[in-house]
């Protein structure tokens, strides 16, 4: 017997209905967060940003394409990085095929990360994916849009991150941010979210959550310590990873 709960039918299609409830109240709260998030003010761009990607020099306003909306997923890769943060790849994984949709809805998507685009290209390659990718490695731009910090993570220094100071582990963090661009070529600053915030975008997480063991990374040594590079999780299988984790927590 299972290690839970069996019941009737009958008493099944009572207690889901039950939730479904909640589950519309959710999405109706889903639906209001989406409206104000829409409304929030902007905030205008007046510095000239300018990467390095693979057609050379290019401008923020030159990363819209023809959209009037532009997002940017902040990935991880510090420039002496041999590859970029796993987490930020799964995410990755996650919106590389729906940029040809976005673009459909009047919007572009790009990834900009710190280290240079030398070592950026030859990892977005490996990992197989098609999204624009380009390096800030000669701009302010991952500073002012607080995912890169001075210093070393060791020191505990408290740094801005996600609206609020704290103590970071890493010189690099996750974030995402939106753009809107007017007909006269202005460039405003629309949203931003970072951290947990995230998870929002990670359909593999949504996934997760309708299963028995849903996320299943509770005694992990942080919640997705279990995540690789998808070319490398191999023959190694989830008690595999596990066994590797517990035994470097204790």
């Amino acid at each position: 017997m299972p290690d839970h709960k069996v019941v009737s039918k009958e008493e099944w299609v009572a207690k889901r209905k039950e939730l479904l409830k909640k589950e519309k109240e959710l999405t109706r709260q889903r639906d209001q967060i989406a409206k104000e998030r829409r409304e929030l003010p902007w905030v205008a761009i007046d510095k000239e940003y300018v990467f390095d990607g693979p057609k050379g020099k290019e401008k923020l306003s030159d990363l819209f394409d023809g959209r009037t909306q532009l997002i940017v997923y902040h990935f991880m890769f510090q420039p002496d990085w041999t590859e970029g943060c796993k987490s930020c790849s799964l995410l990755a994984d996650n919106y590389d095929s729906v940029i040809v949709h976005l673009r459909e809805r009047d919007t572009n998507m790009v990834t900009i990360s710190r280290a240079e685009f030398d070592k950026i290209e030859p990892f977005r390659k490996r990992m197989g994916w098609k999204f624009k990718w380009l390096s800030s490695f000669n701009s302010d731009f991952n500073d002012d849009f607080h995912v890169s910090f001075p210093g070393d993570p060791k020191d505990q220094k408290q740094v801005y991150y996600n609206y609020a100071m704290t103590t970071f582990p890493s010189s690099e963090g996750p974030g995402i941010s939106v753009f809107h661009k007017d007909r006269d070529g202005k460039i405003f600053h629309t949203y931003s979210s970072y951290g947990r915030g995230l998870e929002e975008f990670m359909i593999m997480y949504s996934l997760l959550d309708i299963v028995p063991k849903g996320r299943n990374e509770e005694g992990l040594p942080y919640p997705m310590a279990w995540v690789r590079h998808h070319d490398k999780y191999g023959d190694q299988t989830f008690k595999d990873i596990y066994v590797e984790l517990l035994t470097k927590k204790s």
